[in-house]
């Protein structure tokens, strides 16, 4: 007679061969939807998706398959990319409890930010954010205004001593990582990380700057971290993390420290200011206006359901800082060589700024945010060039997602909808959608700024693109759009407000190459991997 446990033992085996190939045996209603063909038999499509080269790869699968299409995932599982406007609405807004975050984005950024908006889900997530939302507000933007620009400041002074009075080359992208950092910092925190000077360098920016490149090259390991995360008691996860043989693993580790010990301080000394009273809290930078003081303040008066304990709020510290680092540093660096390549557009945008402020003078807010040339130039690089390419969801339940236009099937039948299984991934293109032909036209892939100060398509109007911003799902929309989408413009404003009126950005000698990652990237060239993006700038005025 065999024993139990070697019966049992067979059994566990038996079962976790079935849950490791029944992707391979079984059929699935996304089979009939078209898409491109595995690549790998372990990784499906993963290795096409998730590559910094990957730009060719998401490009002609929109031009052959649509705006729905399928694709294969690790062990014959099946996904959904969509960039159809009315299914993207049911995913964002209206069916959005049951298209939730990943479980491998949830428990990574549990690990790696603790508790803040991009670690929860559902009621928790709604409460963070309803603390949240009045510090984003335009009133509040009005107040921050003076700080962006005393800081925006500090780094054109750098700047000039490094460009001298003729010209040289300098890496825009590290600046622009630099100020972000210390703007999310001052305006966000209360908090200087940086004095923005040549020979100065800070950990928990280069931390935060090399952290989105790293994490594309382990998207396979993260989708299989839920695993680990809630199967592996958190006292063995920590013994053999150090011991994990991968560089890249190891270190994001050290990012993630880093990240944590700077954000427990910070808040140490936030929380000490605020007990002792008005006047200690006037001492910090930011004077207490900053998001996090006017946080705590408000979580100290909230009812006691709507409180968040003190691993929530260190978590939204983490999860700010990184949020408005790389996202808005990036998308500046690409405004600034697009304008390099693109001399006509860079006079247009001096020449408003110049008028709006002459002598160099600060532009009021209001002005500010109602230039048009140069808001048409943010929202276009933002339109064509979003930060992030694509996020991932996944279905909760089965769910049926309507369709703009019918599809038709791989056994020629048309749909106009679509049954989604449980647990299945959905990719929402943002990059795809932002510049789908149909929507926008057929110059849909050229960088046009004037496309801003015409009427828009009218297919835009009707299509309801479920984006919190301009048409765009670059800032996504519903209930998780990204919540400091005005802070991150009004950045980008007073930045090219103040930088362009002291410096001409012209064509370096180094080649730039722009990265796919979990926010797009440049190098010194398509093989480098030497994060930086280096302009030619002369000054224009009296510095």
């Amino acid at each position: 007679m065999i024993p139990l446990t070697v019966l049992a033992f067979v059994a566990a085996v038996g079962l976790g061969l079935w849950k490791i190939f029944q992707g391979y045996i079984t059929r699935s209603p996304l089979d009939n939807i078209p898409g491109p063909e595995r690549t790998s038999f372990w990784q499906g499509n993963y290795g096409d998706i998730y590559h910094r080269h990957a730009w060719n790869f998401h490009d002609r699968a929109r031009e052959l398959f649509g705006p729905v299409f399928r694709f294969w995932g690790p062990l014959g599982t099946r996904g959904l990319y969509v960039f159809d406007p009315k299914a993207l609405n049911n995913i964002i807004v209206k069916d959005q409890h049951v298209y939730e975050e990943t479980r491998w984005f949830i428990s990574w950024n549990i690990n790696a930010f603790g508790l803040g908006l991009l670690s929860t889900l559902g009621e928790h997530h709604r409460k963070q954010r309803k603390l949240l939302n009045p510090v984003f507000s335009i009133a509040h933007m009005r107040h921050m205004t003076p700080i962006f620009y005393h800081t925006t400041h500090r780094l054109r002074a750098a700047v000039a001593s490094e460009v001298g009075r003729d010209s040289a080359e300098v890496d825009v992208l590290g600046w622009m990582g630099r100020l972000a950092l210390e703007l999310i910092g001052q305006g966000g925190l209360g908090y200087s990380f940086d004095p923005l000077v040549s020979s100065a360098r800070n950990s928990y920016g280069d931390a935060i700057k090399d952290y989105a490149p790293l994490l594309i090259s382990m998207q396979l390991w993260r989708t299989f971290y839920p695993y680990v995360y809630d199967y592996v008691p958190l006292s063995v996860r920590r013994f053999f993390a150090p011991l994990v043989p991968a560089r890249n693993y190891q270190r994001i580790r050290e990012i993630i420290n880093t990240m944590d010990y700077h954000s427990r301080r910070i808040f140490r000394e936030k929380k000490a200011a605020l007990e002792k009273g008005d006047e200690a809290v006037l001492m910090q930078v930011g004077a207490g206006k900053d998001i996090m003081s006017i946080l705590l303040k408000a979580n100290m008066e909230a009812a006691d359901e709507d409180k968040l304990d003190e691993d929530e709020l260190i978590g939204q510290m983490s999860t700010l800082v990184f949020a408005a680092t790389d996202t808005t540093s990036n998308a500046l660096s690409r405004i600034f060589h697009l304008l390099a390549d693109h001399q006509d557009v860079q006079d247009k945008m001096r020449a408003e700024l110049m008028e709006a402020g002459p002598d160099g003078e600060d532009i009021p807010y209001d002005t500010l945010v109602a230039l048009p040339y140069m808001d048409a130039v943010c929202r276009e690089t933002l339109r064509l060039h979003p930060p992030v390419n694509s996020m991932a969801r996944e279905t909760r339940e089965d769910v049926v997602m309507p369709l703009s236009e019918p599809i038709v099937g791989r056994n020629g039948e048309a749909m106009s909808e679509i049954l989604v299984p449980k647990d299945t991934l959905i990719l929402v293109g943002i990059r795809a959608c932002n510049r789908n032909k149909a929507l926008w036209g057929d110059d849909a892939e050229e960088w046009k700024p004037e496309r801003w100060l015409a009427p828009l398509p009218e297919a835009l109007g009707g299509a309801h693109v479920p984006g919190v911003y301009s048409h765009l799902m670059t800032f996504l929309g519903g209930g998780r759009a990204c919540i400091g989408f005005k802070f991150s413009q009004l950045e980008m404003k007073v930045v090219l407000a103040v930088m362009l009126r002291s410096f001409k950005f012209l064509p370096g000698k180094r080649e730039i190459y722009w990265n796919m990652g979990g926010i797009n990237y440049p190098t010194a060239g398509k093989e480098s991997d030497k994060v930086c993006m280096y302009l030619r700038l002369e000054p224009v005025g009296p510095q």
